[in-house]
């Protein structure tokens, strides 16, 4: 139940993250600009954030989601390292993508809650 709730949460994150990339919402157009990246870059990143946002909520894609993703938060903290401004953003998204890996690495076992004894 965690995997799923988790996935939901970081694919609505990145689909709300990407999507206005995409379609050039000022203050995503502004702050491409402000980081010193170009109008391509900005689609694109948005393109990879809202095709891996979707991509968690596909089992059989999530892994390669989730390391997609962290690429970016990386690329992410890089930048705003680069520009003086705080990584804490970037960073607990790619802590809850280490999560949601983790998570989904269990045995399915190990995923389903305990059942108490029959009698």
């Amino acid at each position: 139940m965690a995997v799923k709730i988790l996935s939901g949460l970081l694919a609505l994150l990145f689909l709300v993250a990407g999507v206005p990339k995409i379609i050039g919402v000022s203050q995503a157009v502004e702050g491409f600009a402000h980081l010193g990246y170009s109008p391509t870059f900005r689609v694109l990143i948005g393109v990879l954030e809202t095709v891996g946002g979707l991509g968690l909520l596909v089992p059989a894609v999530a892994p390669y989601a989730i390391l997609l993703l962290l690429v970016i938060m990386g690329g992410a903290t890089w930048t705003v390292l680069s520009v003086g401004e705080s990584a804490l953003p970037p960073l607990i998204t790619g802590a809850l993508l280490v999560v949601l890996g983790i998570l989904r690495l269990r045995p399915p076992a190990a995923r389903t809650e305990p059942r108490p004894p029959s009698a």
